[in-house]
């Protein structure tokens, strides 16, 4: 079964647009299957074997006359040599649209590449796991509370939605190692791979928590400097995302640490070994679904244009709203919370955020538009402008202001 990807007229319309088109993202996210089926004449070949990476890295030129463009260069990163080439290819015809689609697992190395040699040639787009949309169409039901559990440990890698056969212990087991061997030995060096798992594990059990890397390698029994590599390995191969708090002009009231989220909540419960029928009473099911939504959002951003900039808010007085969008003067506001009845109590922090921003004249989030992210069936309003909404109602984050003219 072939699942329909909510980004696929997003990444045709760049790709008649930019020479090159670059899909970015972690391994099994459906990179491959995205530009075969998008770019069905071009021919494909995978660095990912040895032997044709060796090829594109040390004879660049000869493997791009065995490989013409158009053509879909699988896991290009494993051939940095090949970013100038295809640069001069590009210059033979600058105006010839879509001639080369390049996918890679490691973003660091893509970003490096591309800004370097083909600045202002290429569209990047970083492709995550499956959204709720996508997860419905593949036959998931994440708006009930037993088939929500069941979403979040299965996760969002399309394999596991094309094939519910599959084992999810002996899927995420096989992704862990396969990552372990072949994405991280080449990222860095890493002495011992048993202790990069164990660090690994330390990051999920502080998963939605203000990054301290000073516990982490305390947990782990390594330095800090290691676990600052690390944790580079892990954004750089898109497994971990930190979101950063939002500050402007309200001075060292504000906390300044970023926050460390996985990026797929199916891995992240098998880190923590949590089952659909443990998840519910698991202390950490609202880290998990605060995951879950931090997602939804990040990909719903994107497709929106990615035009909002995605925050969180703390400050030294214990306040906290765990998102905010903000655009063009204009704010959503948006707290997670593992229930199906949200109340007024759940707002609490948006509404004193609001209270404050209004006494230190902050037009952006005086008056924003506020939800309460829980597992409600239908949206559920709490005030005038605070909503309790469910999974399928996260797009509303999206939409203007109604409330910006001070009417509803």
């Amino acid at each position: 079964m072939l699942i329909p990807r909510s980004s696929a007229s997003h990444v045709a319309e760049m790709a008649r647009q930019f020479p090159v088109l670059v899909l970015s993202g972690a391994r099994q996210v459906g990179k491959t299957t995205l530009a075969r089926e998008l770019f069905p004449k071009h021919a494909y070949v995978s660095l990912d074997l040895p032997s044709l990476a060796e090829l594109a890295e040390r004879a660049p030129a000869d493997f791009l006359t065995r490989f013409p463009p158009p053509v879909v260069i699988d896991e290009v990163q494993y051939a940095p040599a090949i970013f100038r080439h295809i640069k001069a290819r590009v210059e033979e015809q600058r105006h010839a649209m879509g001639r080369f689609v390049l996918t890679g697992s490691q973003r660091f190395v893509l970003m490096q590449a591309v800004s370097d040699s083909l600045a202002g040639r290429a569209s990047i787009i970083e492709l995550e796991t499956l959204g709720w949309d996508e997860i419905l169409s593949a036959g998931g039901s994440p708006h009930s509370m037993g088939g929500l559990a069941s979403v979040l440990v299965r996760g969002g890698f399309p394999e596991l939605w094309r094939n519910p056969e599959i084992d999810l212990d002996a899927f995420y087991s096989s992704y862990l190692a396969t990552y372990l061997e072949r994405d991280v030995r080449q990222i860095v060096n890493v002495a011992s791979l048993r202790d990069f798992e164990r660090f690994i594990r330390a990051c999920a059990a502080r998963n939605a928590q203000l990054l301290d890397k000073t516990a982490i390698a305390s947990d782990v029994g390594v330095s800090v400097k290691a676990v600052t590599s690390w944790l580079n390995v892990l954004q750089a191969s898109d497994q971990v995302a930190l979101l950063e708090p939002w500050f402007a002009n309200w001075g060292k009231r504000l906390v300044k640490t970023p926050k460390l989220y996985f990026k797929d909540t199916g891995l992240l419960c098998f880190l923590l070994g949590l089952t659909p029928q443990t998840l519910p009473t698991s202390p950490f099911v609202g880290s998990l679904w605060e995951t879950a939504v931090f997602a939804e959002l990040r990909k719903r951003r994107s497709l929106a244009g990615g035009r909002q900039s995605l925050w969180f808010y703390r400050d030294a007085q214990g306040r906290e709203v765990d998102f905010m969008l903000l655009a063009g003067g204009q704010a959503s506001l948006v707290e997670c919370k593992w229930t199906d009845v949200p109340n007024i109590g759940d707002a609490r922090a948006m509404l004193e955020v609001m209270t404050l921003a209004r006494e230190r004249r902050n037009p952006e989030l005086a008056r924003p538009r506020a939800f309460v992210a829980c597992r409600t069936p239908h949206p559920h309003p709490l005030t005038e402008n605070v909503t309790g909404i469910g999974p399928g109602e996260l797009g509303q984050v999206f939409t203007q202001n109604p409330f910006q003219n001070g009417r509803r």
